[in-house]
C-alpha cells in the first residue's frame, strides 16, 4: 500500500511566494495548504496537525515566534522557521521556542525541499555508528527509548521536542565517542556544518538541564573544544537513582 503524501502547512503572508512554494512542493509529491494570517495559524496547526509547518517569522496578526511557542505543547510535528538571513538572534529564539530547524530567506526551492525531506526522515536518523538495533538505552537514572521516542529521568518523563530527542538519542547511542558538529549535522539534517550554524549548541543547552546535567559545568554532555560533543556514560551511571 502506497504511503500517503506528507501534509505541509505554509504560514506565510506573501501570497505570491506562498503560492510558488506550494506549487513546487506539490509537484514533488507533497500535500500543501497555506495560511497567510498569523492570528489564525495557531488554531489551524493544532486542528490539522500537519506533518510539517513552514512558519515565517514576520506575519500580520501574530509573529512566528509567538505562534511556535503557543502550538509546541499541542503539536508534535515539525516546525521549520523562515528567518532573515543575518539575524542570528531570531534563529536562536526560534529554536528556544521549539522550532526544529530554520532556513534563511530567500531560500531556493530545491534547498527547501531537501531540508523538508531531511526533517521528515528524522524518525529514522542515519547514525555515525551502527546502533540501529538498539531500541532503549539506560545510564543510571536516565532512560532513552528510540522506539517510543521518549526519555525518562528518575522514572519521570522528560519533555523534549522532536529535534531535541533526535540529538539526545544520537549522543547516547554513541556514548563515549566524540561526535563532531559535521557528523551531527549530516546525521540529523542531511547537510554539512557551515561553521556558523548555532542550532546544535542551542539544543544542547536546552537538553542538559532536562536530563539532570549542570548547564554551567556539564558532566553528561561535554563540549570538547574544537572537536564536538561527548556523552559521558560514566557520569550518568554515577547519578543518584
Amino acid at each position: 500500500m502506497e504511503q500517503e503524501a506528507w501534509q505541509i502547512l505554509i504560514v506565510e503572508d506573501d501570497e505570491r511566494l506562498a503560492e510558488l512554494t506550494r506549487e513546487y512542493l506539490e509537484s514533488n509529491g507533497l500535500r500543501v495548504s497555506v495560511e497567510g494570517d498569523g492570528a489564525k495559524a495557531v488554531a489551524r496547526i493544532i486542528a490539522e496537525q500537519p506533518d510539517l509547518v513552514i512558519l515565517d517569522l514576520m506575519l500580520p496578526g501574530e509573529d512566528g515566534l509567538s505562534i511556535c511557542r503557543k502550538v509546541r505543547e499541542r503539536y508534535d510535528g515539525v516546525i521549520l522557521m523562515l528567518t532573515a538571513r543575518t539575524d542570528d538572534m531570531d534563529q536562536v529564539l526560534g529554536l528556544d521556542m521549539g522550532a526544529d530547524d530554520y532556513v534563511c530567506k530567500p531560500v531556493r526551492p530545491r534547498l527547501l525541499l531537501a531540508r523538508i525531506q531531511a526533517l521528515l526522515r528524522r524518525s529514522e536518523p542515519v547514525l555515525p555508528v551502527a546502533v540501529e538495533n538498539q531500541r532503549r538505552l539506560q545510564f543510571g537514572p536516565l532512560v532513552v527509548d528510540n522506539a517510543l521516542r521518549e526519555a525518562w529521568l528518575h522514572e519521570g518523563s522528560i519533555e523534549l521536542t522532536s529535534a531535541e530527542f533526535d540529538l539526545l538519542w544520537l549522543l547516547v547511542a554513541n556514548a563515549g565517542r566524540i561526535l563532531s558538529r559535521e557528523e551531527i549535522f549530516i546525521a540529523l539534517r542531511g547537510i554539512g556544518y557551515d561553521g556558523q550554524d548555532r542550532s546544535i549548541d542551542v539544543r544542547i543547552s536546552r537538553i542538559r538541564p532536562k536530563i539532570g546535567d549542570d548547564p554551567i559545568h556539564p558532566r553528561l554532555i561535554k563540549t570538547i573544544r574544537s572537536k564536538g560533543y561527548l556523552f559521558v556514560p560514566e557520569a550518568a551511571a554515577d547519578m543518584p537513582l
